[in-house]
């Protein structure tokens, strides 16, 4: 490594977010950026600990050490050729990413002050495309076709690593535009789509197909694909919301979490929606009911539609603050998350299960709440009260997919959260490697 004993004398620094009076009057990204020399500095901090378990940790297997030498050593270029080989979108995973490495970096199980990986990424990939090392790559072809149904972080990973290999790739997307859950799922202030549409327009211009407003299985048949394509890629993602089927389910103003955020995801695109159907939080009492990551960008999105006032809720325990000695390494760390949305405004409460929606003449007035402990099962304690609430979003994670069986003739695979039921956007794009790979595999032993 560059400077072995940096991480003694130089501290962790994040960039933090623009202030919240700024950005609650858009829905640009709320994360800043160092300048190259912080970032440098930052990059030296990574000393050389022996076992990378930063690398251990990452589903991609990203070579964080050896890319933060070349980093700290003023090498981007050549950071980015090293990231690159094992990320195919640092700037979808900088971004939106929770960092299973820095979890793991030996900074943060040392002394809590793990190295800046998410945003050393984010600064390598940028850097590449400010810098111009990043164009369109001449792909010989070997003939063969591949269908790729879904364009969510899976898809356009196992899409772009098909057409590196010299498959004629074509990605169906059902909605109006690719990206899938980067898209119409992870709100603006976290992820631009500017950045998504970049990405996409590289692969075009190196011989991806994208069709949009294409739901396979309704306007194009899959029998229709099998006999067209050497190769058929499923990944669709995990849609189905978990519901809450309690009492005034029925009630007008309670929708599901993906609804708002795909909603105000469009009409950022120019993309109309029925006003009879908009959802709009400005003036409203809003209730988040699930206490993670959707549920805090439910809270981001109402703040900036200026929402009278915003509370989530967990049925949850509250996790503790630093260190939670239940969850030790090498298990992911469970503790208190405050996200920038939490700073915008918004009261978080824990052990609370909803137990009936209130409303009158049909519209959502409140939400009844019972208080739960755990012991460690969950048992209610009888403790009732009632928020008040003109919108509920239900933030309760995805069903898993059905399973999907492999078609006799082998072409059929899958990949993403459609096997693995919802996760990060960083698992799915490992899982469209790993896919990718397996597809090259079956064509290049069947199809010789």
């Amino acid at each position: 490594m560059g400077n072995p004993k940096a991480f003694l004398t130089i501290h962790r620094k994040e960039a933090g977010y623009r202030p919240v009076h700024d950005r609650l009057e858009d829905f640009s990204e709320v994360e800043q950026t160092l300048n190259a020399s912080d970032r440098r500095e930052q990059a030296s901090r990574c000393m050389d600990c022996g076992v990378p378990f930063c690398h251990w940790a990452c589903p991609l297997g990203n070579k964080q050490p050896e890319w933060q030498d070349r980093l700290y050593k003023g090498d981007w270029q050549g950071a980015y050729e090293i990231l690159a080989e094992t990320c195919d979108f640092p700037e979808f995973t900088g971004r939106v990413c929770p960092a299973l490495c820095e979890k793991a970096c030996v900074l943060n199980l040392s002394c809590g002050e793990p190295v800046t990986i998410r945003e050393n990424e984010a600064a390598i990939i940028e850097g590449a495309f400010r810098e111009g090392y990043i164009h369109p790559k001449q792909i010989e072809r070997n003939g063969k076709r591949v269908a790729v149904v879904g364009s969510g972080p899976a898809g356009l990973t196992a899409a772009n690593r098909l057409n590196h290999a010299g498959y004629e790739v074509t990605v169906f997307e059902k909605d109006e535009k690719p990206g899938g859950l980067l898209r119409f799922g992870i709100p603006n202030f976290k992820l631009g789509k500017n950045i998504i549409d970049r990405r996409i327009r590289l692969m075009e211009d190196e011989g991806v197909h994208f069709q949009v407003n294409m739901a396979v299985g309704k306007d194009l048949p899959m029998e229709q694909l099998l006999d067209k394509y050497d190769a058929v890629c499923l990944a669709t993602g995990a849609e189905t919301p978990r519901d809450l089927p309690i009492e005034g389910r029925d009630l007008k103003g309670i929708h599901f979490a993906l609804e708002l955020l795909g909603q105000q995801n469009r009409l950022l695109e120019g993309i109309a929606i029925d006003e009879t159907q908009r959802i709009d939080c400005t003036g409203k009492r809003v209730l988040v009911i699930g206490g993670g990551d959707t549920g805090s960008d439910c809270v981001g999105t109402a703040n900036r539609q200026h929402a009278a006032c915003v509370t989530q809720i967990e049925i949850l325990p509250k996790p503790p603050v630093g260190q939670n000695p239940d969850t030790p390494w090498p298990f992911y760390p469970k503790i208190l998350k405050t996200s920038s949305s939490h700073e915008e405004g918004c009261v978080r409460r824990w052990c609370l299960a909803s137990k009936r929606f209130l409303g009158e003449g049909g519209t959502l007035t409140g939400v009844e709440v019972e208080e739960v402990e755990w012991t460690p099962e969950m048992r209610k304690t009888g403790r009732t009260e009632v928020i008040p609430a003109d919108l509920v979003f239900l933030a309760m994670g995805f069903l898993r997919p059905a399973p999907i069986e492999t078609m006799p003739s082998g072409k059929l695979f899958a990949c993403g959260d459609a096997v693995s039921g919802a996760s990060l956007v960083v698992k799915a794009m490992a899982s469209g490697k790993e896919t990718a790979s397996a597809i090259d595999q079956y064509l290049q032993t069947t199809h010789k």
